[in-house]
């Protein structure tokens, strides 16, 4: 059996000291299956956005054990932590984060930049990664010369060029309208249907319809971990 791609026990995050002092996770346990695929959700301050920084190896935990695809994170120091989250974990943010006045195909090539791959095998793994989002035909533009769907999309396309155990978005469609949310789940679907895991967190029912598994988090703790179907079929 392979190993599962987020392997948490016992979780704890605490920020501050006495008085001060403030428990954001509570023991939590989650483990993610390679091909999940996911919604966290929560009301803010719930505990979801520390989830993902500790998750995506961005922080430590206080307390617990967290395996990424098998690799213990407490046993890594800074840079290998660093190595790790370029390798095993495909972020994808809220705002983009594309480089400006710099191509769709050479913002896709950064993380590969930084793995030290040549620039033939960069450039022929972008085109690939802009091809599986639709995009092979943008490759050429900037950011500004795309939508916000197809922004999104170059920065999913970031996110899968290094092949990495987990894709990690953080309220993928917040900033996009109807029609491009559409347009960028509809690549998150496709990318599940060929078995990538797919974590998102989001705050938006029609985001976490998508999803095979939805888990709620509340004052720290996570209170329900159900099948999607099962959370819209009673609603």
């Amino acid at each position: 059996m392979p190993n599962p791609v987020i392997e948490v026990t016992g979780l704890h995050k605490t920020y501050g000291s006495g008085d001060t002092r403030v428990h954001a996770l509570r023991g939590v346990d989650l483990t993610v299956q390679p091909g999940d695929y996911l919604a966290i959700m929560g009301a803010s301050g719930s505990g979801k956005s520390t989830l993902l920084n500790l998750i995506g190896c961005l922080d430590v935990p206080t307390e617990g054990r967290y395996r990424l695809d098998g690799i213990d994170v407490a046993e890594l120091n800074e840079r290998q932590l660093s190595l790790l989250r370029n390798r095993k974990i495909g972020f994808i943010f809220q705002s983009y984060n594309l480089v400006p006045r710099t191509s769709a195909l050479s913002n896709v090539e950064l993380p590969l930049v930084y793995a030290g791959l040549g620039r033939r095998e960069r450039r022929q793994r972008a085109l690939a990664a802009l091809d599986l989002v639709g995009l092979s035909d943008r490759a050429g533009h900037q950011p500004s010369q795309l939508s916000g769907g197809q922004q999104q999309r170059v920065a999913v396309a970031r996110a899968l060029v290094n092949a990495p155990a987990l894709v990690l978005a953080d309220e993928p469609t917040g900033n996009l309208d109807s029609e491009s949310t559409a347009e960028v789940l509809a690549v998150f679907d496709r990318l599940n249907a060929l078995g990538r895991t797919i974590v998102v967190i989001t705050h938006e029912d029609d985001v976490a319809r998508h999803a095979e598994r939805v888990v709620r988090v509340s004052d720290g703790r996570i209170v329900a971990d159900t099948a999607a179907s099962q959370v819209w079929a009673v609603r």
